[in-house]
């Protein structure tokens, strides 16, 4: 099987022999080793051409490579992006890389393939409305998306671009994810720093829930999407374990041996971020899966204890 990349995690593979290429990204690197390791060929879509690339105009001009049966798509410019302001280019730029792209990507699937195949269109969960103060619920994939702000429109059009037509032979999935734990980037790669010099700690109040997936997870889980002919639909891709930014504080501080009593004001991320990009930080939703146990999935990090403890080990 071989797998596209670019360098925004953007992935795209087929099933053609049992050795497998380089990707990049924090996401991508990850799920091309599982990849290799189950005998795929990774090619990277990338903007640039290079041994084991195609280009986005390749793919716009040729559609999908001969062979392909499967796209994972992990497309989107860094929307917490501390050097960038939160301007309407910016927006713009955090739109295009998801919806355009993702766009892009289904009607390549849809110009044509020599083979029935399966999307995997990586998205999140901030189309479920933030918790109350006082709320105790829970969003399945039996509970509709809301349009509420900028990040929960975003969300659901980048679903809606994924779409494939009807007539289409290839299955669609939907994973919607929680922050993505991992020590080699994403969220751990920047607060990793300040937690382990002891001056970490909750995000405004730490009440708000914060659903969440050990790298590792979603990699398997993307993988038990590509080798189950019987899973379409959405999913949320997300731990068991229910947790609060504070309980996460705690857990990861106590993985380190490390306090945990710095808190960050909710007005100073304002101010780094604007409000309507802060909101990612200072607010969430109670998010679980049902399809995930009914799939028989079993988690490797299940608990939030387990999956800081991994990110704490000096190795990793």
């Amino acid at each position: 099987m071989s797998v596209l990349v670019d360098p925004l995690e953007n992935i795209l593979y087929k099933l053609v022999s049992s050795f497998a290429g380089g990707g990049t990204g924090f996401i991508g690197k990850r799920l091309v080793t599982l990849l290799r390791s189950s005998g795929y060929d990774v090619t990277v879509v990338s903007r640039m051409p290079g041994l084991n690339r195609i280009t986005w105009h390749d793919l716009e001009a040729q559609g999908l490579p001969r062979g392909t049966t499967a796209v994972v798509n992990l497309v989107g410019q860094n929307v917490l992006d501390p050097t960038r302001r939160w301007t309407p280019g910016f927006k713009q730029n955090v739109w295009n890389s998801r919806v355009n792209s993702t766009a892009s990507m289904a009607k390549a699937i849809a110009k044509g393939s020599d083979a029935p195949g399966v999307f995997v269109n990586i998205s999140g969960v901030s189309l479920y409305p933030p918790a109350g103060p006082d709320s105790r619920e829970i969003f399945d994939e039996s509970s509709p998306g809301v349009e509420y702000d900028f990040m929960s429109r975003l969300c659901i059009a980048w679903e809606a671009a994924a779409a494939l037509p009807p007539s289409s032979d290839w299955r669609g999935i939907r994973l919607r994810t929680g922050v993505v734990l991992g020590r080699q980037g994403g969220m751990i790669g920047n607060i990793f720093l300040p937690f382990y010099l002891g001056l970490g700690g909750p995000v405004a109040s730490g009440l708000q829930p914060l659903p969440w997936i050990h790298i590792d997870d979603l990699c398997a889980i993307i993988l038990l999407c590509l080798t189950r002919n019987d899973i379409t639909g959405h999913i949320n891709a997300v731990a068991p374990h229910i947790v609060s930014n504070a309980d996460f504080s705690r857990a990861f501080a106590k993985a380190l041996r490390r306090p945990a009593v710095f808190k960050v004001p909710e007005l100073i991320l304002n101010i780094l971020f604007a409000r309507e990009r802060a909101v990612l930080l200072t607010t969430g939703a109670r998010v679980a899966s049902k399809r995930l146990p009914e799939l028989g999935y079993k988690f490797q990090y299940p608990q939030i204890e387990d999956a800081c403890m991994q990110l704490a080990e000096r190795k990793r």
